[in-house]
């Protein structure tokens, strides 16, 4: 079992770091980047084997067009040195992971520009490619965005992790992309773009197990690929969601205790990476380590 970190932009904020939107968590990085050292480092110190650049709203549609076009580089790479820094200093083996985001904004599927993105993924990717174990490419809404990640990382050396996000407003539906396509072709997908693991972020925790069933039943004993789950904490996420608008609330009942149990019915299932997105803090990952471990 590999833990992962939490949510990094909720927790600048819990701990006084500047925050605000559109620049969200890119505004600790540009003006106080130590907060983002803390961060990381509360993380590391709840247990996490994997800890996640800030580098998610390095993007023009979080931190404007102009500003990406003379920092976003320079950004990038001190994302990176200092996930690194945290991860190097560890009492153990601390990966980190290049945080790939949605170009064009979250649970957006059709507002994908291929060029657009292609663009800016390259400056991220150029930016954080010494510092990183791994490529996390989060948040995933449609299979072509896996697509392109895939093919801009291509040639860095390090392995891929593809995560997707999945529609949970309804918990009853059987688990879908939000671009509507399914969880099976996803994860033929993933296999298909040489991932080294397929996971599912940023959506409600109750719609997760059902996700890694599919996935499994998708991909079958021949080659499977470790599945893993960093589930939010927030209401449902609809497809008129407008990114950015405003801080979504977070639910009370997801302590960490209440989280754990749901982790221990994601490893039930076949998980072997769990962690945590928006709204999921140190304690959760505390709780999920002893919990998991």
């Amino acid at each position: 079992m590999l833990i992962l970190d939490g949510g990094t932009g909720r927790e600048l904020a819990r701990i006084g770091a500047p925050f605000r939107q559109p620049e969200w968590s890119a505004l600790a990085l540009i003006e106080a980047p130590e907060f983002v050292s803390r961060v990381h480092q509360r993380y590391v110190d709840a247990g996490a084997d994997v800890i996640t650049t800030n580098s998610y709203a390095l993007v023009p549609f979080h931190i404007g067009q102009e500003r990406f076009d003379a920092q976003g580089a320079m950004l990038a790479d001190r994302a990176g040195a200092l996930a690194r820094a945290v991860a190097d200093t560890a009492p153990r083996v601390v990966r980190v992971a290049g945080s790939l985001p949605p170009v064009s904004g979250s649970y957006r599927p059709d507002l994908i520009d291929q060029a657009r993105s292609r663009a800016v993924l390259s400056v991220l990717v150029g930016a954080l490619a010494a510092h990183v174990d791994l490529w996390l490419a989060e948040t995933l809404s449609a299979v072509v965005e896996a697509e392109l990640v895939a093919d801009c990382v291509a040639g860095t050396g390090a392995p891929l992790w593809l995560s997707f996000t999945l529609a949970d407003e309804d918990l009853a539906a059987p688990p879908m992309l939000r671009s509507g396509e399914t969880v099976a072709q996803a994860a033929i997908a993933a296999r298909r773009l040489g991932a080294e693991a397929l996971l599912f972020n940023c959506s409600q925790p109750e719609v997760m197990a059902a996700a890694i069933t599919d996935a499994r039943e998708a991909l079958g004993k021949q080659a499977p690929l470790p599945i893993g789950v960093y589930a939010n904490a927030f209401p449902p996420q609809g497809a008129d969601a407008e990114a950015n608008s405003g801080l979504s609330p977070i639910r009370a009942d997801l302590t960490p205790e209440g989280y754990a149990a749901l982790a221990r019915g994601w490893a039930g299932a076949g998980a072997g990476i769990i962690g945590g997105c928006c709204g999921i803090g140190p304690e959760h990952i505390a709780q999920l380590h002893a919990a998991l471990r």
